[in-house]
């Protein structure tokens, strides 16, 4: 009687893959470090993912879609353009050390293969499509958006130092901006 061909858990992949490149680098990920990392074969990790490219592509979807859930999730009954990148600044604020690990290694994936890019351009022009900006209160969301990104990547790579209060109050400023009608930036609380 044959058994049953073992299932691969493609999370438990992905888990061990980002766990290696945030200990040694994106030059560490290779399908037998991943494999020994996850306790399976590497034929396992091949039959799961096909290739390198692959398996940096799903990294890279895995932790974007989980964004992209929780930025929905915070946008609840404003899914409009507007309330989506609020929802995204205040994901963006409350973000932890190890959301920014984790950006950090899918940017260094992402510039070690160019040619995965396009994927992440796309979803930067599609969260920046729904604004009108002619609109002096979209212009600000865009703004802001940009500048949350901005300095949610330089934090992630290690070039932007501020406590934890800094930045809660760098994005409170940033989202009380995106008021409509606002001027800009938040009264200081002292």
């Amino acid at each position: 009687m044959a058994g049953r061909p073992r299932s691969i858990d493609r999370n438990k992949v992905l888990d061990a893959a980002e766990a290696l490149v945030m200990a040694r680098g994106a030059g560490a990920l290779s399908f037998d470090a991943v494999a020994k990392a996850a306790g399976i074969t590497k034929g396992g990790v091949q039959y799961a993912f096909g290739s390198r490219d692959n398996l940096i592509r799903a990294m890279i979807t895995r932790w974007g879609d989980a964004f992209d859930d929780e930025v929905a999730a915070r946008a609840g009954t404003d899914p409009s353009p507007q309330g989506l990148i609020r929802a995204h600044l205040a994901a963006t604020r409350d973000s932890n050390a190890d959301d920014h690990s984790r950006s950090a290694v899918m940017m260094t994936a992402l510039v070690q293969h160019p040619d995965q890019l396009s994927d992440t351009r796309d979803w930067y022009e599609t969260r920046l499509a729904g604004l009108d900006l002619a609109s002096s209160d979209d212009r600000k969301l865009a703004l802001a958006f940009l500048a949350g990104e901005g300095a949610f990547l330089l934090k992630a790579l290690g070039l932007l130092s501020v406590s934890e209060l800094q930045w809660k109050a760098l994005f409170e400023d940033l989202l009380a901006a995106t008021a409509p009608g606002q001027s800009g930036v938040a009264p200081d609380e002292d």
